[in-house]
């Protein structure tokens, strides 16, 4: 199941593709219980240095049609850490998840995102590798 997180950042600023690396079942999109430790888990590779993230905030997952599909969209907002030391724009992401479990992250997410609604997401901020 590994393979799937791992190569999900590959299709980051795809957002227009319908591409997904988990099966779909199809049916009534499933709630992902887990996905604040599965994102953080993610994230740990996705950024180059996950220590060190600032002002992260998320908004939990509601249904958005995406690609002709209905799934499970999170959005996130964060400044990462540069490898410099220094601090850059805010980055936004939406995270999307097909039967419950993080399927990928989609880079282009201001429309996506458009209405979410954050809070502040502390776990992300205390990140080690």
């Amino acid at each position: 199941m590994l393979l799937p997180i791992a190569l999900a950042g590959c299709l980051g600023s795809e957002d227009s593709r319908t591409t997904t690396f988990m099966e779909d079942s199809g049916g009534t999109p499933r709630y992902p219980d887990n996905y604040r430790p599965e994102l953080l888990a993610f994230m740990r590779t996705y950024l180059n240095d996950p220590i060190g993230v600032r002002n992260a905030e998320i908004a939990e997952p509601v249904q958005r049609t995406v690609g002709g599909k209905v799934r499970y969209v999170s959005c996130l907002h964060f400044y990462p850490r540069e490898s410099d030391g220094t601090y850059r724009e805010m980055r936004e992401r939406a995270v999307m998840y097909v039967n419950g479990r993080l399927d990928r992250l989609v880079e282009n997410a201001s429309e996506i995102c458009a209405g979410a609604v954050y809070a502040p997401f502390p776990e992300m901020e205390k990140m080690q590798r």
